[in-house]
């Protein structure tokens, strides 16, 4: 196993957290010289918080943990691509390289729409590799929105009869 596979399995552990919330299960930790800094999960929902993104608790954790906004020498483990806003957060915390499980091509600024973490134009670019352990977080991702749309029928049903 490599220390890629390490850590996303790491990232693995909190989409779980999320998922057994109903969640949608995103998970993230982030490491500064072999040791997780910070971890996050998705809680959304859970928080009604527009902000509560995996990566922008795992980063708010790492922070506090170095005493300092810049993770210069920090290594971000993502289960599902980030968003616009999860992007422009490991921007402004100058996080170095960003690893990511599976792709999201409905909301990804990472590479599937756009990729802002290696814009030139910004002051700071973070070094990017996708698809690590992507089969089994892709497959956590779609199982959790086949049951809930299980869950959904099944209310609608319910609400007929």
């Amino acid at each position: 196993m490599t220390l890629d596979e390490k850590y996303m399995k790491e990232a693995m552990k909190q989409a779980k957290k999320a998922y057994a919330l109903e969640e949608v299960p995103i998970g993230c930790v982030i490491v500064y010289q072999d040791k997780i800094i910070g971890r996050g999960y998705n809680r959304r929902t859970t928080d009604k918080n527009t902000l509560a993104h995996a990566e922008l608790i795992a980063i708010k954790k790492a922070s506090k943990k170095m005493n300092d906004w810049r993770l210069e020498d920090c290594t971000m483990y993502v289960t599902l691509e980030p968003c616009q806003m999860c992007s422009g957060a490991i921007i402004q915390a100058r996080i170095k390289r960003v690893v990511v499980g599976c792709m999201n091509p409905k909301a990804g600024c990472a590479g599937s729409i756009l990729n802002l973490l290696e814009m030139k134009e910004f002051n700071h670019q973070a070094e990017l590799t996708t698809g690590v352990l992507g089969e089994e977080c892709s497959a956590m991702m779609k199982q959790f929105f086949k049951e809930l749309r299980e869950k959904q029928k099944k209310q609608k049903e319910r609400q007929k009869s």
